[in-house]
C-alpha cells in the first residue's frame, strides 16, 4: 500500500498537481506546500474553526479534512476569496469594528460569516450567534464580531427587501 497519492486539485481559481502523504491533513498541506496562512491549526479536533476553509463551495474543517480528499475538488481559502472582493465590506467592518483582535479565528470567522451573508437573508444577531457556534474566538470578540456581521446585513439589505 502506498503512503503517497498524486491529485489533482483547483486552489483558489489555479489548477494545482502534488504528491501527498495520504495521512496529511489538508490546512497542513496548504500551510507547507503554498504558504496559505489564512487556514490556521487551532484545536485538531475541528472544534475551533480557525482551519475553515471551502471545498466545492461547502464549508469544512481543513484538520480533519486530508490532503487526498482534495482530488477533483474546488479549495478556497481566505487568500482566494480576499482576491475575488466577494468579502470586501465584511472585512472592512471587521477591521472598524475592531473584531479581529488577535486575528488568529478571523478567516475561519470571516468564511463562515460569508456563508451566512451569502443567502441574501436578515438575520438578527441570535442568527449570527447561532451561525457562528461552531467558532472559538479565544479573545472574546463575538460581540464585535456580531456587530460587523450585523452591520453588512443591514449595508447589504439597502434598496432591496430584507
Amino acid at each position: 500500500m502506498s503512503t503517497t497519492r498524486e491529485i489533482s486539485f483547483r486552489l483558489n481559481g489555479s489548477e494545482q498537481h502534488a504528491i501527498v502523504p495520504v495521512r496529511l491533513h489538508l490546512v497542513d498541506f496548504l500551510r507547507a506546500q503554498y504558504q496559505l496562512a489564512s487556514p490556521r491549526v487551532g484545536c485538531e479536533h475541528g472544534v475551533c474553526g480557525a482551519c475553515t476553509l471551502r471545498v466545492d463551495g461547502k464549508l469544512v474543517r481543513g484538520c480533519l479534512f486530508l490532503a487526498v480528499q482534495a482530488d477533483g475538488r474546488s479549495i478556497e481559502t481566505l487568500e482566494g476569496i480576499t482576491q475575488s472582493g466577494e468579502l470586501r465590506d465584511l472585512q472592512d467592518a471587521f477591521v472598524s469594528r475592531n473584531a479581529t483582535q488577535c486575528g488568529f479565528c478571523t478567516a475561519g470567522m470571516l468564511i463562515t460569516c460569508g456563508e451566512l451573508l451569502a443567502d441574501g437573508r436578515s438575520h438578527d444577531r441570535e442568527a449570527i450567534r447561532e451561525h457562528l457556534s461552531g467558532n472559538i474566538c479565544r479573545c472574546t470578540g463575538y460581540e464585535a464580531i456580531i456587530d460587523a456581521v450585523e452591520s453588512v446585513i443591514k449595508q447589504r439589505g439597502r434598496g432591496r427587501a430584507v
